[in-house]
């Protein structure tokens, strides 16, 4: 099998109130090869390797809607060789054209969404193509069959019609302090908003919100996840938000983890 591909994707004019997230491909590599770091993941599988990722470097990008073709021919051209990736964004807009790219190659997808907000508007501040609107736009043209979503606290009763309207599964952490846990099966695509975890864990993010998922939560989500990964993205890494780099780090860690997965999946 091909090595699993690593990709930036540093486009953030999705963004509300504070931009930045285009910033933060290359801080999650300098923490992810960085001497001192870890090459092994957990399930002690060396990943944080240039021998094992592909790293194809960071799309050069327009700022603004243009940006949405380059991004979904770039994956779709991944995704036709049947070859995993991780994107890192780059706000949660870029999800949007990456599963327009990938879709295509893949007749059934779920998509699991690690997030503190729904992301289910049908326009912010009057754009329909802002980080807080990608789901709504994914689930309109069917570029997943099914929707779920873990960690939200953040939601509205807009994002709540949204959800209904699209039969999202909810796992908002009111659900997951009782113990409920997402239940997948066959191609899984998984999009992560830093945001999702807590900002004692995560604080570089552009918005904010107390009493989330740990890191370790997520990691065992992500280590039961049931299904076949295909793709995942780590998005929503606001650099000038990071307090000593610990976002970024969290975010290697994320990568080496899904890495590990696609490898054992593959042998």
């Amino acid at each position: 099998m091909p090595r699993p591909a690593l990709i930036g994707i540093p486009h953030d004019s999705g963004s509300s109130f504070l931009r930045g997230a285009a910033g933060a491909p290359p801080l999650i590599r300098q923490a992810l090869f960085s001497a001192p770091a870890n090459q092994w993941a957990e399930r002690l599988v060396r990943t944080a390797a240039e021998d094992v990722l592909d790293d194809q470097g960071d799309l050069t990008l327009p700022d603004g809607p243009d940006a949405a073709p380059i991004i979904e021919r770039s994956i779709s051209s991944i995704a036709a060789e049947k070859r995993r990736f991780i994107a890192l964004g780059g706000d949660h807009f870029v999800t949007y054209p990456i599963l327009r790219g990938l879709r295509p190659h893949y007749p059934s997808l779920t998509v699991l969404q690690i997030d503190a907000h729904p992301d289910l508007y049908d326009e912010f501040e009057g754009n329909r193509f802002s980080h807080a609107c990608p789901f709504a736009r994914i689930m309109e043209e069917g570029l997943a069959d099914r929707l779920v979503q873990v960690g939200i606290r953040a939601a509205t009763a807009h994002q709540r019609d949204q959800a209904k309207r699209f039969e999202v599964v909810q796992i908002d952490m009111r659900a997951w302090a009782d113990g409920a846990r997402p239940s997948l099966a066959g191609p899984v695509y998984v999009s992560i908003d830093l945001d999702g975890i807590d900002p004692a864990f995560a604080p570089g993010v552009a918005h904010r919100e107390p009493g989330g998922l740990t890191v370790r939560e997520v990691l065992t989500v992500l280590d039961t996840l049931g299904g076949e990964l295909v793709g995942a993205d780590i998005v929503e890494l606001n650099p000038a938000q990071d307090l000593g780099g610990l976002t970024a780090s969290v975010a290697a860690k994320l990568v080496k983890e899904l890495t590990a997965h696609f490898i054992v999946e593959t042998d």
